[in-house]
């Protein structure tokens, strides 16, 4: 177990958001069986994954918009419910996807020793919904707006090295904490960031929502849940 010594050079926590805060598996898998009246039984996890990750890859935009049509494109795959309204639900369903049960509190700690970064693919208007959703625990925040571009394009990295360097803060003293092996671990790691795999789907097998990966790149600390970070970064809860 990794000691609160481990973490005391670094000065600034960057975070993906979607995937390592707010679980948006069970968000996704939820609003799809409600819209369709399908059970877990008859339409399984990866089932409605694998063609909603096809379907972001086509309908790459913001999210508070292209969802809209991520779900038409599933739906049609899966032969659901595809007009207007089933997708304008989804979408919807998508500005409200929850935090993981450890998010809030986890954070409410970290912050009380890290500058806490928000390094997101969603647009303003979702990382809005879910940093209100989180606790507004964020000293700053860049998304898809801000960069023009998503990760894992270094140049979303770039982004935000050069926006903590006007704060003070050097890349060295910068922590990016994620879930996401393809969009955050691999490439932050090959731009020199110490990074943390929050291992969100430990135990479970594939990758689920998020795009899979050939191999695996090995982190600098690993956890299974944000609590065990907090508990490694700060102490146990009291």
């Amino acid at each position: 177990m990794s000691k609160p010594a481990a973490f005391s050079h670094f000065k600034v926590l960057t975070f993906d958001v979607v995937g390592t805060l707010i679980d948006f598996e069970s968000g996704v898998l939820a609003a799809v069986r409600r819209i369709s009246g399908k059970t877990p039984a008859e339409l399984g996890d990866d089932r409605i994954f694998e063609p909603y990750k096809r379907g972001r890859d086509k309908h790459y935009g913001r999210s508070s918009e292209a969802m809209f049509h991520v779900y038409r494109h599933l739906a049609q795959e899966l032969d659901l419910p595809a007009d207007d309204a089933a997708c304008d639900a989804f979408q919807l369903s998508v500005l409200r996807w929850g935090p993981f049960a450890d998010s809030v509190e986890a954070l409410k700690r970290l912050r009380t020793k890290f500058r806490l970064i928000a390094m997101t693919n969603a647009d303003r208007v979702a990382l809005s919904a879910y940093a209100h959703a989180l606790g507004d625990p964020f000293d700053d925040t860049v998304c898809a707006d801000d960069t023009g571009v998503a990760k894992p394009n270094p140049e979303f990295f770039a982004y935000n090295k050069g926006r903590q360097s006007a704060f003070g803060y050097k890349q060295s003293d910068i922590l990016h904490v994620a879930q996401s092996q393809y969009h955050d671990i691999g490439i932050a790691r090959k731009l020199g960031y110490k990074v943390c795999w929050i291992e969100r789907r430990q135990g479970i097998a594939g990758f689920g929502g998020t795009p899979a990966v050939e191999a695996l790149t090995q982190p600098d600390f690993h956890f299974p849940t944000l609590k065990a970070l907090a508990d490694a970064a700060i102490g146990p809860a009291a």
